[in-house]
């Protein structure tokens, strides 16, 4: 088993949590290029700032590459909407398309023959008070993938990787899958890699014969690797109770003074995100305007004035003074 690297600095974790939060290309890779000047140099640390290296030499090749192609149509963009973006990929006719279209109804296409989506198609799921974009791709093989696929998968905040346990060759699309997304660093399964892109394995059309047979297989050739069954014949609330808790956001609720809090658009942030980091989204020049802070929700009491440091929780109320 691999050891995590030692003796990683205060200053590095901090770099690191503003890789989490940012954005944009550009504050990723100033945060990236912190992160490779505040890691501790030693033999311990080396697997890590390759990661970091080989990271940050992708963005400023993707960097240029828009840059050449400024004003030009890339059709495998996709616009980011919603609490998040979240990307299924996976090898042909493993149902992609039909999850993407049972849990958003957009009208994406299905059928039985293999490279039906051939471009990325988004809809937007609803997830309680909130809307998550879901993306379908086209799907690739173990000696071919789309071009501009992997930029499609890279700008995700989370992957969903699709693998269909109703048929015989589902070991070989599960190794597939890994092998590839792996290798382009995407994903990381031994969860060593803060670069690595979160997700979540889903073993689709669990309802048909074999997949429960296909399912336990894998699981005693691959038990370290976890498979989530899903079904769009079956309840898929579970699958998006788990979509919402693989993006690490939380919803927070604004609340003018004197007035009923608004419970309709909550503000989007990272899990772990503070008080000051809530002023920070609603309006920049917010955080050195404010005095009071209160919070109904986590907080001891409803209402309790907390500090700009305090750290938020999902569905809390805030006011701010």
């Amino acid at each position: 088993m691999s050891i995590l690297p030692a003796n990683l600095t205060p200053q590095y974790y901090a770099a690191e949590e503003k890789y989490k939060k940012a954005t944009t290309q550009e504050d990723k890779m100033a945060a990236l290029q912190e992160m490779m000047a505040t890691i501790p140099k030693h033999k311990g640390t080396e697997k890590l700032q390759a990661s970091i290296k080989k990271r940050l030499a992708q963005m400023r090749e993707e960097s240029q590459q828009k840059k050449k192609q400024k004003g030009s149509y890339n059709p495998f963009y996709v616009k980011k909407e919603g609490a998040g973006q979240v990307v299924l990929t996976g090898c042909p006719n493993t149902g992609k398309s039909a999850l993407v279209g049972t849990l958003t109804r957009a009208k994406v296409k299905v059928a039985d023959f293999p490279f039906t989506t051939s471009l990325p198609e988004a809809g937007m799921m609803r997830y309680e008070d909130i809307w998550i974009q879901l993306v379908d791709t086209p799907p690739f093989t173990s000696d071919n993938i789309p071009t501009g696929l992997t930029g499609t998968l890279r700008q995700a905040d989370a992957l969903l990787l699709v693998i269909d346990l109703s048929t015989d060759d589902c070991l070989e699309q599960l190794e597939t899958t890994l092998e590839l997304l792996t290798e382009k660093e995407l994903i990381d399964p031994s969860g060593e890699n803060p670069i690595a892109l979160p997700y979540l394995l889903l073993g689709a059309k669990a309802d048909l014969e074999n997949s429960a047979d296909n399912l336990a297989l894998l699981q005693e050739l691959r038990p370290e690797v976890e498979i989530i069954p899903v079904s769009i014949c079956h309840d898929l609330t579970s699958l998006q109770q788990k979509i919402f808790s693989l993006l690490n956001i939380i919803r927070i609720y604004g609340k003018a003074p004197g007035q009923k809090p608004d419970l309709e658009r909550p503000f989007i942030l990272k899990a772990g995100s503070t008080v000051v980091d809530l002023a920070y989204l609603i309006h920049r020049d917010l955080p050195q305007q404010f005095k009071t802070a209160l919070v109904w929700g986590s907080a001891r009491f409803d209402g309790q004035a907390v500090p700009r440091d305090y750290v938020l929780q999902d569905k809390d109320i805030v006011e701010l003074n």
